[in-house]
């Protein structure tokens, strides 16, 4: 909790200059940012290896990488396009010394093999598995925090891609969604 407390305080401070999360959800960080990034782990089983697609502020990357502190395996990729935003993100790993990885480039561009690949509010769903494409292929399992608007992206979604889906109910906020993907390739 220390660590997720540290990085709380660090991210209250980088916003008030770089506009990482709007301003209005960080009251509410512990529910809003950290449980519900922190509720992916119990839909991964024992998943060690995770990449966070356009990981932005950290989430959920930097509380996954918190959380597997300590485990065996446990290493989160942080994926951003944004050299500002990987700054950040490389300042939090090295402060509170987590398992992971900052890369800044595109997303669909590497070659990282990891069990889950995730994002959170990133792009509707349509574009979001094209940059998710490359790590289902190399067998990772794919979790995307999504909100309200969830079954809509699916729709849309499904005039480009083949896919299976899971619409799970969000745990930290009754309007969130959290969707799983299997079977991707595009129509």
């Amino acid at each position: 909790m220390a660590d997720v407390e540290a990085f709380r305080l660090r991210l209250v401070e980088a916003n008030a200059v770089m506009n990482l999360v709007g301003p209005d959800s960080l009251p509410d960080f512990w529910n809003r940012h950290a449980w519900d990034s922190a509720q992916l782990l119990d839909h991964a089983g024992e998943a060690r290896t995770w990449a966070d697609l356009g990981a932005g502020a950290g989430f959920p990357g930097v509380i996954l990488a918190i959380l597997l502190k300590g485990r065996a395996g446990g290493h989160v990729w942080l994926v951003d396009s944004l050299g500002k935003r990987c700054r950040f993100l490389q300042e939090i790993v090295a402060a509170l010394d987590l398992p992971a990885t900052v890369v800044n480039g595109r997303a669909e561009e590497q070659a990282i093999k990891v069990d889950v690949v995730t994002a959170r509010a990133v792009a509707p769903m349509e574009r979001l598995l094209a940059y998710a494409q490359p790590y289902v292929l190399r067998g990772a399992q794919a979790l995307f925090l999504k909100g309200e608007k969830a079954e809509d992206e699916l729709i849309a979604a499904r005039k480009v891609w083949h896919f299976q889906s899971d619409l799970l109910p969000s745990r930290s906020d009754p309007r969130g969604r959290i969707v799983t993907v299997r079977s991707l390739r595009r129509v």
